[in-house]
């Protein structure tokens, strides 16, 4: 009789500790890495090009390592320096493997600058670059103070240091003193 007690205690005691833990289910299996979530935009587009040849703009999209081929939309805009409000958005259609294309041909030499403006999965993202088309007179290019919607990184570029564009940061347009 007491193996038959012991057993029936050992097993109601096995059954509640079961039970207990279904109360506390963790569907997690480790902490979520928020830089897995982040959709990361790099542009392909190459930062000095010819006036009157088509160029190509071209961003390559992914998320955790991973190419994005369903973004929701990726248009480039893309303006001269000092002229913002002329500019003109481009739809990217995807080409292959997370890489978004539109082309464009400038007919002047000029600075430009061009935003990758990217919706996917959720999320919105919209690296600046900026383009040198030909070779233009810097002293006649006119300042270009715009950075709606992208934070300034002010003091990190100036006229001939341009390393960080290829990194997709925002570039301190006033350091393009005319």
């Amino acid at each position: 009789m007491k193996k038959w007690f012991a057993s029936f205690v050992a097993i109601t005691a096995l059954l509640v500790g079961c039970s207990s833990n279904d109360k506390e289910v963790d569907t997690n299996e480790g902490p979520i890495d928020a830089a897995s979530l982040e959709v990361v935009v790099d542009i392909l587009t190459p930062e000095k090009v010819a006036v009157n040849e088509p160029v190509e703009l071209a961003a390559h999209v992914s998320q955790n390592g991973e190419n994005i081929n369903d973004a929701e939309s990726v248009e480039f805009e893309v303006w001269e320096s000092g002229y913002r409000d002329e500019g003109q958005m481009m739809d990217g259609k995807l080409e292959a493997d997370g890489v978004y294309k539109a082309e464009i041909t400038f007919d002047h030499d000029g600075v430009y600058y061009m935003y990758a403006h990217t919706t996917a999965r959720g999320l919105h993202v919209m690296p600046k670059q900026q383009i040198i088309v030909g070779n233009p007179d810097m002293s006649k290019v006119k300042e270009d103070n715009s950075d709606d919607s992208m934070p300034s990184d002010q003091g990190e570029s100036t006229e001939t240091d341009h390393s960080n564009h290829g990194e997709h940061s925002e570039s301190n347009e006033e350091s393009n003193h005319h």
